[in-house]
């Protein structure tokens, strides 16, 4: 399937004036979450944060366009619409999309590593801009269906979901053909990047097999802008970078690349189902038959279930396909699924429980969930995945403890995470058991996912007050 073009640049609206009344603290909030947004807009896209991560993230975006409708739809729907301008021709989504306008040296790797529209040809990568050659977790439909309910009519107007309708379909297409590379019916991740927990102790042994790039052979630009302690090792930069060669000097062809890191990650695929529930709507709204889409999703969750679901450890594990065993550790991704409204009653209540255990310690040890279990050896309340809380993943997990009706813990999660954002200046991420800032500040989707959270607050409210008006 071919994919229409994109719309070029639009006039977008801006936010209201930050400064116009005399705030309540939630105001406050919403205002100062707007500002870091305005402030991150190149005019196309938002960066992460204007230091560290200068060009425009895949996953990001979603959740910032999640955030933005609350702001200006047609901005949001604009931030959905530059990234999927860079789909590559096999339908592959890229972690980054890269500005010409931004130094080379002010991010490692960079386009001149990459080499997208050279060594990306034979799989379709466009000419036109560089990428990376990798993917993110594919929650693009989540985030296209959520701006288009923001204002149905603009959305309309626009084309918005015409448009980028078929360009999700290939994009999932993609995940479901090319990366089901166990051929077990999941995706496979190829590259730590790519599930988006860059450094998460689930990735230590399936890592062990990567021979690191030579320590001279690179230079890493992510401390100029963080404290070491919280950055991943140089080691593991060394094996990001072996791997990420590999596959561009094999054209980033999925098939042909001899990979020494494949896994299938719960995280990674239940953002995959959640969106093919997404593009079942987004076919309904289209008038067209959304079945396909929801036996997929139907489909992907069995399996999901059966091959990553483990009842003793009450939650998901990744599964090292090379290996051919589950990873042991205790990632934050293995409890991603719970945002599924597919998932079976007993699987999501054990979810639940484990969330709120001694393992991941939700209400009790912390108050924002954390990306690695509080009992791992391997855990870490500073570095990066390997501990910190983040704020998306929170934002997943209220949403789906909303979705299987826990709301009490649902809004007591929805709560801190607001009273963190506040206080940490919208930190990247945070210590989980104090709430302390780490990484950088003013960072795009927790701003984003605040505006959205305090949406979802606001309208939680208004529904107990109706419950409290009947009884």
């Amino acid at each position: 399937m071919t994919a229409p073009p994109l719309a070029g640049t639009v006039d977008v609206p801006s936010a209201p004036d930050p400064d116009a009344d005399t705030p309540t603290a939630p105001d406050a909030l919403r205002r100062a979450a707007g500002r870091v947004l305005l402030r991150n807009w190149t005019g196309a896209s938002t960066v992460p944060s204007r230091g560290l991560y200068p060009h425009q993230w895949s996953w990001d975006s979603a959740f910032i366009a999640i955030g933005l409708r609350h702001l200006s739809v047609v901005r949001a729907q604009r931030e959905l619409e530059s990234l999927l301008a860079a789909q590559w021709g096999d339908g592959r989504l890229p972690h980054i999309v890269f500005n010409r306008a931004v130094p080379l040296d002010a991010y490692f790797p960079s386009p001149d590593f990459w080499r997208s529209s050279r060594a990306g040809r034979a799989a379709g990568a466009p000419a036109r801009v560089e990428t990376s050659g990798i993917v993110q977790p594919p929650v693009h439909a989540l985030a296209a269906w959520l701006v288009h309910r923001a204002d149905p009519e603009v959305s309309r107007r626009r084309g918005f979901l015409r448009r980028l309708y078929p360009r999700l379909v290939n994009w999932h297409r993609y995940l479901t053909r090319r990366r089901d590379l166990g051929g077990h019916g999941l995706a496979s991740v190829l590259h730590p990047w790519e599930p988006g927990m860059d450094n998460s102790p689930c990735w230590d042994g399936p890592l062990r097999r990567v021979e690191p790039a030579a320590a001279g052979s690179f230079q890493r630009a992510d401390l100029d802008h963080g404290a070491a302690a919280d950055r991943p090792t140089d080691l593991d930069y060394g094996r990001y970078v072996r791997l990420a060669t590999d596959y561009r000097d094999h054209g980033y062809l999925d098939a042909d690349t001899p990979h020494a890191f494949v896994v299938e990650d719960p995280g990674v695929n239940a953002l995959l189902i959640a969106s093919e529930h997404a593009l079942a709507e987004i076919a309904t709204a289209l008038g067209q038959d959304p079945t396909d889409h929801r036996t997929r999703a139907e489909t992907l969750t069995a399996t999901l279930v059966r091959r990553l679901w483990d009842p003793a450890a009450g939650m998901f594990r990744c599964h090292d396909v090379i290996a051919g065993r589950s990873v042991p550790e205790r990632g934050v991704s293995g409890l991603l699924p719970l945002v599924l409204p597919g998932l079976p009653s007993d699987v999501a209540t054990a979810l639940m429980r484990t969330m709120t255990g001694e393992h991941f310690g939700l209400g009790a040890a912390v108050r924002l969930v954390p990306s690695y279990a509080l009992t791992g050896n391997a855990f870490d309340p500073s570095r990066y995945w390997r501990g910190p809380a983040w704020f998306n993943v929170n934002w997943l997990l209220e949403r789906g403890l909303r979705t299987h009706g826990r709301h009490p813990l649902a809004a007591e999660l929805r709560r801190a995470a607001l009273e963190t954002a506040a206080s940490s200046r919208f930190a990247e991420y945070v210590d989980p058991y104090t709430g302390e800032a780490r990484g950088t500040r003013d960072f795009g989707w927790t701003a984003a996912l605040t505006l959205d959270l305090l949406a979802t607050d606001r309208r939680a409210g208004a529904s107990d007050a109706s419950r409290e008006a009947v009884r």
